[in-house]
C-alpha cells in the first residue's frame, strides 16, 4: 500500500513517504518551522498544512497521521472538512501497537509514535521503550514494557515541560534545553533551586512556587542549568529505573536529546537506543513505521540520509568563489590536510540527514586537536553562545580509546567522558563529548575523510557540527553557498566539487 505520514505538530512540521523525510524547516529557512519565536506565544506556521496535509489527504492509498496537542489545536479549522470524524482525539491506547482507523485516515497516538519509531530502527526483537517530551496528546511521558503494555507517566515525569520553561526564563528561548544541557557543565548545584524543582514535580498541575520569579533572579544561570540536569537525573533514577523488564531500552522524544540521561541509561539496561531523529521531527517516520508493521507485517527502517534529492548544482551558482571538480578520493585528501592545517570546512553530499544532528552529509568540520577551535567557531562561524561544545566524529574501531563508554554512539544521542588530552577542541569543560561513531558501511565518503585525517594526525576524528548559521541546517546547494558566503568557512564540498574564496 502506498502510505503518505504526517505529523500535526505545533513545531517542526514533516511528513515521510517511505523515501524522503521532508522536514519543513530546512525549507522555509524558519528554524522549527514556527513563523514567530516569541518565548511565551510561538506561532506555527499553518501554511505547511495547507501545503502537504490538505492537498495529500485523498492522493494516497494510506494516510497515516498523528497530532500533539497545541498543533492540532492551532489547524483544526483548516483540517476540519478533511476530517470529519474527530473520534481519533479521544483515541487513548494501552498498548504500542493499538490504533484508530476509519476509511480515510490511520491514526496513533503522539507517543506510539515516537515509540514505534525508536523500537522499529532498534533491531531488538524486544525492548523496554520511553517516550518523553513535553506534551503529546494524551501524555507527555510513557514507559512501555517488553510486551508492549503502556504505564503513563504523565502525573510523575513532566520533564519536557520544565525544561522548555527554565531555558526561556533563563534567556535561552523556546526549546533551549539543548543550550541549558550544554550550560549545565558549568554550574554547581543550588539547593533553592533544587527545592523549586521538587516543588514543581510534586504540586498539582505542575506549577511553580510563588517566589520563582524572585528566586530565578539571584542565582547564576549555569547553577540553575547543573540544578535541573542533577534533578533529572534523581527523577530517571527513581521513577524510570524500577520498571526495567527488558536488558534492552529505547528511548525518544525530545527529552531523549538529553546525552547525559542517555549515557546513564547505559548503566542499567544492557543495550540503550535512541534513533536519529528522536524529537517532534521523528514524528512522520514512526507514524508511517507503525501502519507498516500493524497492517503489513514489514519492518520498515528508513534510511537515516533521507532528505530531498538535490540537483546537481550550476556553474553559475559559484560566482566569485574559486571551484573545481575533483574525484572525491583527491578531495577527502586534500580537505583532511587543510583541517589539519587549521581550516574548517563546510561537507555536503548526497541527502540530508533526518533528525537534528549533521552526521556526515550536512556538516562543519575541524580539527578536534586545537584547544581553541571552539571558540573559533562559536565566534566567527555560527555565531552563537560561548559556552556551547562540539562533538567529535569517531571512527568506530576507535571510540573506546578516547571515550569512556561501554557501547557505540551512531547518531550524537550520549555524552560520556573524554579519557584522552589529546582531543580539547571537542571536550567540554566538565571534561565529557557527545559522540558520533562512523562506520564506513553506512557513510563511506565521511568515514574515509576521517581515515585520512588519521594518516595524518594520528587522531581517528574530526569535530563535527551542523552546516548552519542562526539557521536551519542547510538543505540545497544553494544553502550551502549562502551559508559558505556569509561566514567564517575556508572551504565547501558540494559532493565533488571544491569550493574556495
Amino acid at each position: 500500500m502506498k502510505v503518505f505520514s504526517i505529523a500535526m505538530n505545533i513545531h517542526d512540521h514533516n511528513y515521510y513517504d517511505g523515501r524522503v523525510h521532508y522536514l519543513a524547516e530546512r525549507h522555509t529557512r524558519r528554524k522549527h518551522n514556527l513563523d514567530r519565536i516569541n518565548p511565551l506565544n510561538p506561532e506555527p506556521s499553518r501554511e505547511f498544512f495547507r501545503e502537504h496535509f490538505i492537498p495529500n489527504y485523498k492522493k494516497h492509498e494510506v494516510f497515516a497521521f498523528t497530532c500533539s496537542n497545541h498543533g492540532y489545536k492551532f489547524v483544526s479549522d483548516l483540517v476540519a472538512d478533511l476530517l470529519p470524524d474527530t473520534k481519533f482525539l479521544e483515541f487513548e491506547p494501552k498498548q504500542l501497537w493499538e490504533y484508530y482507523e476509519t476509511d480515510s485516515y490511520y491514526y496513533i497516538d503522539h507517543h506510539q509514535s515516537h515509540a514505534a519509531y525508536a523500537f522499529l530502527t532498534s533491531g531488538y526483537s524486544e525492548s523496554d521503550i520511553l517516550a518523553i517530551d513535553g506534551k503529546g496528546w494524551q501524555f507527555c511521558c510513557i514507559f512501555i514494557d517488553k510486551f508492549g503494555n503502556i504505564t503513563d507517566l504523565s502525573d510523575n515525569v513532566t520533564l519536557g515541560s520544565l525544561w522548555n520553561r527554565v531555558s526561556q526564563d533563563i534567556g535561552l528561548n523556546y526549546l533551549g534545553a539543548g543550550k541549558t544541557m550544554g550550560l549545565a557543565a558549568y554550574g554547581k548545584h543550588n539547593d533553592n533551586f533544587h527545592s523549586v524543582i521538587e516543588y514543581y514535580m510534586s504540586a498539582s498541575g505542575h506549577r511553580l512556587p510563588k517566589s520563582y520569579d524572585k528566586l530565578i533572579s539571584q542565582i547564576k544561570k549555569e547553577d540553575i542549568a547543573y540544578t535541573l540536569q542533577y534533578a533529572t537525573m534523581e527523577i530517571i533514577k527513581d521513577i524510570i529505573y524500577p520498571l526495567k523488564t527488558s536488558d534492552n531500552l529505547c528511548v525518544a522524544g525530545g527529552v531523549s536529546y538529553n546525552g547525559y540521561m542517555n549515557e546513564a541509561f547505559t548503566k542499567h539496561w544492557t543495550n540503550v537506543h535512541v534513533p536519529p531523529a528522536p524529537g517532534d521531527e521523528g514524528q512522520a517516520l514512526g507514524c508511517y513505521m507503525h501502519y507498516k508493521y500493524v497492517k503489513e507485517n514489514e519492518v520498515h527502517i528508513p534510511n537515516l540520509y533521507s532528505g530531498v534529492d538535490t540537483q546537481e548544482p550550476s556553474p553559475d551558482l559559484f560566482d566569485g568563489l574559486h571551484y573545481e571538480k575533483k574525484d572525491i578520493t583527491t578531495i577527502q585528501k586534500e580537505v583532511a590536510e587543510a583541517i589539519s592545517n587549521g581550516a574548517i570546512v563546510g561537507w555536503f553530499q548526497g541527502r540530508s540527514e533526518s533528525g537534528n544532528r549533521a552526521l556526515g552529509n550536512r556538516s562543519i568540520l575541524a580539527d578536534p586537536r586545537n584547544p581553541n577551535i571552539k571558540d573559533i567557531i562559536n565566534s566567527k562561524i555560527k555565531l552563537r553562545e560561548d559556552f556551547r561544545p562540539f562533538a567529535p566524529s569517531v571512527m568506530i574501531e576507535h571510540y573506546k580509546d578516547y571515550f569512556d563508554t561501554n557501547q557505540p554512539s551512531p547518531y550524537m544521542s550520549r555524552i560520556m567522558p573524554v579519557i584522552s588530552d589529546k582531543i580539547p577542541g571537542v571536550t567540554h569543560v566538565d571534561k565529557t563529548a557527545r559522540i558520533q561513531t562512523v562506520e564506513r558501511s553506512i557513510n563511506e565518503r565521511y568515514y574515509d575523510l576521517i581515515n585520512e585525517f588519521y594518516k595524518i594526525t594520528g587522531i581517528p576524528m574530526l569535530l563535527n557540527t551542523s552546516f548552519n548559521c542562526q539557521e536551519p541546517i542547510v538543505e540545497t546547494p544553494e544553502d550551502a553557498v549562502n551559508t559558505f558566503k556569509k561566514c567564517g568557512l575556508d572551504i565547501l564540498v558540494i559532493n565533488d566539487i571544491l569550493v574556495k574564496k
